[in-house]
């Protein structure tokens, strides 16, 4: 059986990595100068203390692998003569995957007859884990590398993801989100709202005032979208929020019926470095993005 990757910038939770047979890789994100790896500095997301700090002010930043890390990450497999099929997050938001893609060069060299695959997500946090955890189905039902690419290929761009930033400051700060006006954020409790395009970027698609009006162009964008929703996972996602995420839950059962397969999720570290605490985002199975 060859071996799967993915990466905690999906979301991915050790886990959730072990229910699907992944084996994780974890970026850093930097405060006063340290770095810190989710799952390897610590071992559990405590999530409140993390985004009370981001509320207080401190602003982390992120950062990608070096050639040497993600050698060290793969090359068990290739050692043991696997084929790897590496799940990832958007490879238009990092500039991590040049030195991912010099890494598996010289270990291809060096075991020569090993695959190496990737599927790019073209997400990141829940709108990566989505597509993380239904390749996850795919594999624990034996599918193979090129089954479950010939999926992808019309699949990946059928997971939406749309939410709204709280405090425009940490995209600002980021960089990550285009079309957001520099003083959208300044106008008070103005929300922008934004999604995952089919190039893996973010992009901002409009606003709303207040936090419930925010949850409701959200839910109208899941209306307009949405693909045989119910045979798939639904994702709702918030930073330190869970009683905003638990009413677009409600908002979203009052819609499409009580047994809709909703999965509440924390924005992982390092995306939450990005959006800050008090957002709220959902994935689904949509026409399109």
């Amino acid at each position: 059986m060859y071996a799967i990757y993915a990466d905690a910038d999906c979301d991915v939770t050790p886990e959730i990595a072990k229910q699907f047979g992944y084996h994780l890789i974890s970026l850093p994100y930097i405060i006063d100068g340290k770095e810190f790896y989710p799952y390897e500095t610590w071992k559990e997301f405590d999530y409140k203390t993390f985004y009370a700090m981001l509320r207080k002010g401190t602003l982390p930043t992120t950062a990608g692998l070096s050639i040497a890390q993600y050698t060290s990450a793969f090359e068990p497999a290739f050692q043991a003569g696997q084929d790897i099929l590496y799940v990832h997050f958007s490879r238009a938001m990092s500039g991590t995957f040049n030195a991912m893609d010099l890494a598996v060069k010289a270990l291809q060299k060096k075991y020569p007859g090993v695959g190496f695959y990737t599927i790019d997500t073209k997400g990141i946090a829940i709108g990566g884990l989505n597509i993380v955890m239904e390749i996850g189905d795919l594999y624990l039902q034996g599918k193979s590398i090129a089954e479950i690419q010939e999926w992808a290929k019309t699949e990946v761009d059928k997971f939406a993801t749309y939410f709204y930033a709280d405090n425009l400051k940490f995209f600002a700060k980021s960089g990550r989100v285009s079309g957001i006006s520099a003083t959208m954020g300044t106008i008070f409790g103005v929300k922008p709202l934004i999604y995952m395009d089919q190039t893996g970027q973010m992009v901002s698609i409009g606003k709303a005032q207040g936090r419930i009006n925010a949850l409701n162009k959200v839910l109208e964008y899941v209306i307009q979208l949405q693909d045989h929703i119910g045979e798939h996972r639904v994702l709702i996602t918030h930073s330190d929020c869970l009683f905003l995420a638990e009413k677009m839950g409600h908002m979203l059962k009052a819609h499409f019926g009580e047994n809709l397969a909703i999965t509440y999720c924390v924005v992982s570290a390092v995306p939450g470095v990005h959006c800050g605490p008090d957002c709220i985002g959902v994935s689904f199975h949509a026409i399109h993005r």
